[in-house]
């Protein structure tokens, strides 16, 4: 046991003592108290939020969405005034029974992207396809908003 002496605020000395927890304390206090949240939290909390990549050419732009293990009919791909949704919604259950015992295992996982489109792109040409985990939506520019060759101007 430590002595320490401590200077009250009206300069009267007190003698305390610091008492360390044993080792055996320390492990009833870490057993006996609410696990950490580390420990209670939910580790499957669903499918986090696909990368993208957007691309410009000369002729159209392109969203590459990197979603691996999924299927295109698992994708909802919206266009409602210039706003571009993507989002796909899954639910799975398993459950195994044996003799002892019954295990019900439940998982659902989705996720939403919205991206406003600029107002050259030609909304009736939009296409989409999925490739080696990779949902490729081609927005191409409208014919007055693409990009013309430079040329020469002769001066009369």
């Amino acid at each position: 046991m430590n002595k320490l002496v401590s200077v009250p605020k009206n300069g009267s000395l007190a003698a305390t003592s610091l008492d360390f927890p044993t080792w055996s304390n320390w492990i009833d206090n870490f057993f006996n108290s609410d696990l950490p949240s580390v420990f209670t939290s939910n580790f499957n909390t669903g499918m986090t939020l696909p990368k993208v990549n957007i691309k410009e050419t000369a002729d159209a732009f392109v969203v590459d969405m990197a979603v691996p293990g999924m299927k295109k009919s698992d994708f909802h791909i919206d266009l409602d005034n210039q706003l571009l949704s993507i989002s796909t919604e899954m639910s799975q259950e398993d459950e195994t029974k044996e003799d002892n015992f019954t295990r019900r295992e439940f998982s659902y996982s989705s996720f939403k992207r919205t991206f406003t489109l600029p107002e050259s792109v030609d909304d009736s040409k939009i296409n989409a396809s999925y490739n080696d985990g990779i949902l490729s939506i081609h927005l191409p520019k409208k014919e007055e908003a693409k990009q013309k060759p430079a040329r020469t101007i002769k001066i009369s």
